[in-house]
């Protein structure tokens, strides 16, 4: 998927876009990748002398590769509408990601009830888990 077409399907912008590649798309299946080059922002106060990613944007990564997911589910029938997250649950750090590392992001829409979806989410580092978690989402209006 080009970045147009990811650009299209949600309403994330630079500098919050944290989607680089869909590797996969499936139905219910899709798995991104995001390479952190260490010039970003939040790394001069997270932390001086250790950088790390924050866990938070993490968790923002993969539900906006969720979003991406959803926005296929949401063609047409909610025309206009953005997937907002709800809830958040069980969430797993399992691995530090440093400046200059790719996470690959993978995201299972599990359940769809009505307008809620219900999302497992597993990123990792080289083969290894760095958070794993599952959320809910629902299409909400965007402002006007």
């Amino acid at each position: 998927m080009t970045r147009e077409q990811i650009l299209n399907a949600i309403p994330h912008r630079d500098p919050f876009l944290l989607i680089d590649e869909i590797v996969e798309q499936e139905e219910n299946r899709i798995v991104c990748v995001k390479t952190f080059s260490g010039e970003e922002a939040f790394f001069a106060g997270h932390y001086p002398g250790y950088p790390l990613v924050p866990g938070v944007l993490l968790c923002e990564a993969a539900m906006q590769a969720g979003a991406i997911l959803l926005s296929s589910h949401l063609a047409g029938e909610a025309s206009g509408r953005v997937p907002v997250a709800t809830r958040m649950n069980d969430v797993r750090f399992k691995r530090m990601v440093r400046p200059g590392e790719t996470i690959r992001m993978e995201v299972e829409l599990v359940e769809r009830l009505g307008g809620a979806f219900f999302l497992k989410a597993k990123s990792t580092v080289e083969g290894k888990v760095a958070v794993r978690f599952e959320f809910a989402c629902t299409a909400a209006e965007p402002m006007s």
